[in-house]
């Protein structure tokens, strides 16, 4: 990814390819979802997702793109968008005391979405770290809590 983000911000929008190769990373499951995508569907979304000013329109853009969920969007944003964003996942809800999942329909999916924003958002400022060394740090603790629940 180290290359695709500096190049997709600097550009303002994601090409096919590395939109491919991101959706891949996150989750390779829905990936015959993502390739119904095409070039002008990626380039039109994220360039959409990336320009605007509303918070809730940058995800919504982006979970018009098939087989893009909110843990897909956050992706995107984390490695395209010029603003910090946490990436979505299980592992760093757990670490932040979290063990409810996050709403798949749209009903409080922006609620949720801009709440975990914010704290995380606060937390990179309050610690003085950029948001990818908090997203990995509550990643690692998030999976080190669920180990240590399922040895029990």
């Amino acid at each position: 990814m180290g290359r695709i983000a500096p190049e997709a911000r600097r550009r303002g929008w994601f090409e096919r390819d590395e939109f491919l190769k991101i959706c891949r990373w996150k989750s390779p499951r829905p990936s015959k979802h993502y390739q119904k995508n095409t070039e002008a569907d990626v380039r039109e979304r994220t360039s959409q997702s990336f320009s605007t000013s509303s918070e809730k329109d940058r995800v919504d853009y982006l979970m018009r793109l098939h087989g893009v969920r909110l843990p897909i969007a956050s992706v995107l944003l984390h490695f395209g968008h010029k603003e910090p964003y946490p990436i979505l996942d299980v592992y760093a809800l757990k670490a932040l005391g979290c063990d409810q999942s996050y709403p798949t329909g749209r009903a409080g999916r922006h609620e949720f979405w801009m709440t975990y924003v914010d704290c995380c958002r606060q937390l990179a400022d309050k610690y003085r770290v950029e948001m990818r060394i908090l997203d990995r740090a509550l990643w690692t603790l998030g999976k080190e809590l669920s180990q240590k629940t399922n040895q029990k």
